[in-house]
């Protein structure tokens, strides 16, 4: 379990096809503190590490994607070279800074505008039509990791468009602020409305 607030932007430095594939990203993080199987946000994906680097060392770790993560995550994340927002999983007790984040990722959106707000930017995303129940003015959203709240949201015949405002600590501190037109990134709706929306179903029945 996460909370959408990143504490670090990691790099992909090593990329090897196994029977997945072992992606090794290099991080701030002191790894003398994290354990083999802990789970990691990397830009919205919960992953499981199992390689990390030793004390002393320039500070890594490796994780294993499966092909069905890779195929349901924003096409290019999983390349050389690649930023990554990372946030450990939340120890009981932890201030929630954000809102409750799983790391499952429900969908990919793309970036279709980037403009400036003051100092902030207002950035627009479109999704397709099955995430727009999920999609509300003032809700929150998880955009590759980071837990933001929605300013607004259009509803098209084929997708659904809706906007964030990135203050400038968050441009600084995640890649949203580096996000450009074309651009896909990860979708994590907010759970409780995935919940709601599933006893809606039955309750319709």
């Amino acid at each position: 379990m996460f909370t959408g607030i990143v504490s670090d932007i990691g790099t992909i430095t090593t990329v090897e096809s196994r029977g997945d594939t072992r992606i090794v990203v290099a991080t701030a993080y002191d790894t003398a503190g994290i354990d083999l199987g802990a789970s990691i946000s990397c830009s919205g994906v919960c992953l499981t590490v199992v390689d990390k680097s030793a004390p002393g060392l320039p500070g890594w770790f490796a994780v294993d994607v499966s092909g069905e993560t890779i195929s349901r995550t924003a096409q290019g994340q999983w390349t050389q070279g690649r930023s990554l927002n990372l946030e450990r999983a939340m120890k009981l007790g932890d201030e929630l800074g954000g809102h409750i984040v799983t790391g499952h990722v429900d969908g990919i959106a793309e970036v279709v505008d980037v403009r400036p707000e003051g100092d902030s930017k207002r950035i627009g995303f479109s999704v397709h039509r099955d995430l727009a129940p999920f999609v509300a003015p003032k809700g929150s959203i998880t955009i590759d990791g980071v837990s933001l709240t929605v300013n607004g949201v259009e509803d098209h015949a084929d997708s659904t468009r809706f906007s964030v405002n990135v203050i400038p600590h968050t441009q600084k501190m995640t890649t949203l602020g580096a996000l450009e037109p074309g651009q896909a990134v990860n979708i994590e709706i907010d759970v409780l409305a995935r919940y709601l929306q599933r006893m809606e179903h039955y309750r319709a029945r």
